[in-house]
């Protein structure tokens, strides 16, 4: 494993691959590490490599990169195209990531930027090879099912709200592993389906990319977490198809079904008991089944929204589109309101640059804008969630007495 070229790595881990013509030296750092760092400038800074390689995609370099990022957010579109859970699970990562900053003195990642800092510096080619992590945590969630999609988001959400210092332990984990890894805790551990996606995949996906981006570099210096090391070697060595090919099936996610079978069959439910309950009841027992249904689902989204501080107009857009949503695919309860909130309270400049530190303290989800929205969009769509089986169970209930 040693070589001439690879004694300024500071006794950092390191493996070496050749194929088709080009010389990989990857080096396994910790990211909560300053011989990390120390040990990326003196590589880069040897002059012995043509091209850099980094375990990161746009989004995190952007985030390492450019602070004000985040400022420039469209939080509407945002909540428009569905992605208000990936915005809340990069915010529990940043948060994560903020707590290390602040116990240990060092930037988490800090090697990665100064890896893409010197190769700048010296007009070497930087790659990116890295999964896009809302790619990692689609495919991640894809296979958990849904009780380990509901403990996934439960221990983001912890994550956000957690101020205690990161343990002994899981700093050891992770000098020796991966950033994404440790952020899901105990979780990624336990759990051989996130583990598949969250690291082998990546294993899989960095190497496909350093074949494919390398150009006409014949010595390539690909920093990656420790964690990576081995499998990233393997999977470099020993892959035969195309680099395309397995990067193509890594990015591409399941099939969802077509046809929204739960919601046709909650929508046939609930309809099919007002027309029975008009049709046999008369106009008091249809009448009755369906300001039950009102009211379970519009009175506890509203309640949700209000528990999360929303506006008159946000609690109202609640209770109006909690009874109809839940029949609809393509509506939610939480989007409107938390759109309606976006647009009434529109979040400021201030807003968005203080919200990492806000969403460490409980007052401060309340405080800032941005905070209260996702609040406004969970709580709304949790209090419509249980809205829905309370009503029906109150709705099958008549139906069978």
């Amino acid at each position: 494993m040693n070589d001439p070229m690879t004694d300024g790595l500071h006794g950092q881990p390191h493996a070496i691959v050749e194929r088709d013509g080009v010389r990989y030296t990857l080096l396994g750092t910790a990211h909560v590490s300053q011989a990390s760092v120390d040990a990326v400038r003196d590589a880069i800074g040897s002059g012995a490599y043509d091209a850099v390689a980094v375990e990161l995609d746009p989004q995190r370099l952007q985030a390492l990169t450019d602070p004000d990022a985040l400022a420039r957010l469209d939080l509407i579109q945002v909540l428009r195209t569905g992605k208000t859970a990936l915005f809340a699970a990069n915010l529990a990562l940043a948060a994560y990531q903020r707590r290390l900053a602040e116990q240990l003195g060092i930037e988490p990642g800090a090697e990665l930027k100064r890896a893409v800092l010197e190769a700048r510096q010296r007009e070497l080619p930087v790659h990116l090879i890295d999964r896009e992590v809302g790619l990692t945590f689609k495919r991640a969630s894809s296979k958990l099912g849904w009780w380990g999609r509901a403990k996934l988001g439960g221990g983001l959400l912890a994550a956000l709200f957690a101020d205690e210092e990161v343990g002994e332990e899981e700093i050891e984990k992770l000098k020796q592993g991966d950033m994404l890894e440790s952020s899901f805790g105990e979780f990624a551990s336990e759990s051989p389906q996130l583990y598949e996606s969250v690291i082998a995949e990546r294993d899989r996906y960095m190497a496909a990319r350093l074949r494919e981006s390398h150009g006409d570099a014949r010595e390539v210096l690909a920093v990656v977490g420790a964690g990576h090391l081995q499998g990233l070697a393997q999977h470099l060595r020993e892959e035969t198809r195309a680099p395309a090919t397995v990067r193509e099936e890594l990015e591409s996610l399941p099939q969802k079904s077509s046809v929204p079978w739960f919601t046709i069959f909650l929508s046939a439910f609930v309809l099919g008991g007002f027309v029975w309950g008009f049709w046999r009841g008369g106009i008091d027992v249809g009448s009755d089944l369906l300001l039950q249904w009102v009211l379970a689902t519009g009175v506890l989204g509203a309640i949700g929204c209000a528990i999360a501080g929303g506006h008159p107009l946000s609690i109202l857009v609640a209770f109006v589109a909690s009874p109809i949503t839940p029949l609809h695919p393509a509506l939610a309860s939480g989007t409107l309101s938390g759109l309606t909130e976006a647009w009434v309270r529109k979040p400021t400049y201030a807003d968005f640059m203080a919200l990492r530190d806000d969403v460490q303290t409980w007052r401060g989800w309340w405080r800032n804008r941005v905070a209260r929205v996702l609040l406004n969009f969970f709580l709304t769509s949790l209090g419509t969630a249980i809205g829905v089986w309370t009503g029906g169970l109150r709705m099958l209930g008549k139906l069978i007495g």
